[in-house]
Formats: C-alpha cells, structure tokens, sequence
C-alpha cells in the first residue's frame, strides 16, 4: 500500500509545493473568517459550500457538512441536535473549521482530515499516506460475508474462517470481517510501516487484537509467502490493493491458497481470467464476477480447484508476533 499513498500524497500535493500541515500547504488565500456569533451551523455550510464550489473542491457540500458537523461534535451534519443547527458558533469553533476547511482548499480528502471515518460501522482511524477504502470496498466485504454464510466449505476447524488480508492499509477490510465474523481470524499482511502501525491502533481501538496477526510482509519478494505457511492453510485470501496483477498472484502459494476474493480495476477482469487459463498448474478458477453499484466489474471470486483441506486445530496457537522473524 505504501507505494500507493506515496503516489496519492505527490499527486494531491501538487509538484513543486511546500509547507503545510501533514504536507498538504497552505493558500496564500485565506478565505473570509465569520465573527463570533454571526453564523450558526447551517449557514456556516453555506459559507463554505460556496467557497469550495468556486475553488472547484469536488463535493462542496458533502465537505463541508462532514467538517462544520465534526468541529460540533457529530458524525455527519443530519446527526446533529436541532438545537447545534441554529446556534452561532464560537469564535473558537469558528476558527477551527476555518483550519480544516483550508486544508480541504489543499484538496486533502475530508477522511484525512477529520483523521477517522466509518466503514462497515466500524470507525476507523485514517492518517496518510495509507489509502483510504472506497466505498465499493464495502460491497467487497459482503460478498464475503455471503459466501461464508452461504458455504461451508470457507469454515475451517476452528469454528470460523481463517481469512488472509493481502495490503491491510488502514485494517478496514480485515476488521470488519472480524467484527462480523465472530469466529473468525486474520492474518493482515503489507509491506508498508504506516500501513502496519495503522492496522494495528484501529485494531486495538476495536479491541480484535486477539484474532488477527498484522504482519509487515512484501509479497512480491521471491519466499515471503514461506513465512505464513506455518500457520496451516487459510480458508479465504481477500485483497483491495491500489496495485493488482499477475506478479502478485503468480507468488501465491498453493498451500496457503482456497477462496480469493479482489477488488481490482474495471479492466482487469479479462485479463485475470486468461492468464489463470494460461496456468493450469495454479489449480485457481475464476468463478464469478461482480459489478459495483455503478455497473463496473469489480470484484473477482477466484477458487482453488484442488482438494480442499482445513486449518489445523493447533495452526492458532500461541501469541500473536508482530513481526516476521528473521
């Protein structure tokens, strides 16, 4: 995922830019503060609808509902009390949206911004340069969801699957699986630091520290996978990587290997389903194919068409490492 924040950070922040908070940097353009008193919630969205329009932010209003809405407390804008809609703001929270409003100007997105956001219910805490899920994403996750209640096969001996994350970044996937997967367990694996760090606190933050392992691990270096296969045979290998291709699959190991499922690029449905055909030894099917909401294919079923086995009882046991030894 690290590869991918970095290309997202160089992209927001423009070429030849310094400064700033977070290395998004400031305009030299500060737009006009409201004085105390003068603007309640409402009209303060107005406010800076009509800035972030005319700066041609996308989604104006959505940004900023989501900022004035998190300065007064709540989620969103509709969560608010009546009563935080029509009172003036403080002089304080009045230069507190104008800080993080000047940040959007930046074209930061709101969920780095407001430093969390939502996904699956679950509230995540976000930070760059780790990406932040797509709303599709969510589709990903109840597709698995409906798999695993709809087959049994996907259950292994410890009453619930074992559930291998390729490119946690913020854990959003692989949390939200065990959150509606009581049973369940994960082994979350990426390559990049804040993407393991970030994984981790929103782990804690849930309290599902004791069902998942959050491994810093490069997949695409020749033997990584060597270091998961002592944890037995998982049941269901899922992925949302800003990257997806053939270098990453052709390294996956047939021990480790059952159900995958991928969020990948409109395109790259045909192109996974010929190359799996041009390698037979790989025992993978492409089984199914499903579009997003807007009609795009997104996501891939793809199954090992080997024998299948199940997890180990002992496969679990012991603490948790937080790193690949040696």
């Amino acid at each position: 995922m690290e590869l991918g924040g970095r290309i997202l950070w160089a992209f927001l922040s423009g070429p030849g830019r310094r400064g700033g908070t977070r290395g998004w940097p400031f305009s030299s353009w500060q737009p006009h503060l409201p004085l105390a008193g003068s603007l309640n919630a409402t009209e303060l969205v107005s406010h800076w609808t009509a800035i972030f329009e005319k700066r041609g932010i996308p989604e104006a209003q959505a940004s900023s509902e989501y900022i004035v809405a998190h300065v007064l407390g709540a989620k969103t804008f509709q969560n608010l009390r009546p009563v935080l809609c029509t009172k003036p703001l403080t002089s304080r929270q009045l230069q507190r949206v104008q800080e993080l409003n000047s940040l959007r100007l930046q074209r930061m997105p709101v969920q780095y911004i407001l430093g969390e956001w939502d996904f699956q219910g679950l509230c995540l805490k976000m930070a760059p340069p780790v990406f932040i899920p797509r709303p599709e994403t969510e589709e990903l996750v109840e597709w698995v969801l409906e798999e695993v209640a709809r087959s049994p096969c996907v259950v292994g001996a410890q009453g619930g699957p074992l559930i291998l994350e390729v490119g946690c970044g913020s854990g959003a996937i692989a949390l939200s699986l065990l959150s509606q997967l009581p049973q369940s367990r994960v082994i979350a694996v990426d390559k990049g630091e804040a993407a393991i760090c970030l994984t981790q606190e929103n782990a804690q933050r849930l309290q599902l520290l004791d069902r998942i392992r959050i491994v810093p691990l490069d997949v695409t270096l020749e033997g990584s996978w060597a270091h998961l296969l002592s944890w037995g045979p998982v049941d269901l290998v899922v992925s949302n990587p800003p990257y997806i291709f053939h270098q990453d699959m052709e390294q996956l190991a047939p021990e480790i290997r059952r159900s995958i499922f991928l969020e990948v690029d409109p395109r790259h449905p045909e192109l996974v389903g010929s190359w799996l055909q041009s390698r037979p030894d790989l025992s993978l099917d492409l089984v199914a194919v499903r579009r997003d909401f807007c009609g795009r294919p997104r996501f891939l079923h793809i199954r090992r068409s080997g024998p299948q086995r199940g997890c180990p009882a002992d496969a679990w046991a012991g603490p948790l490492p937080a790193r690949v030894p040696g």
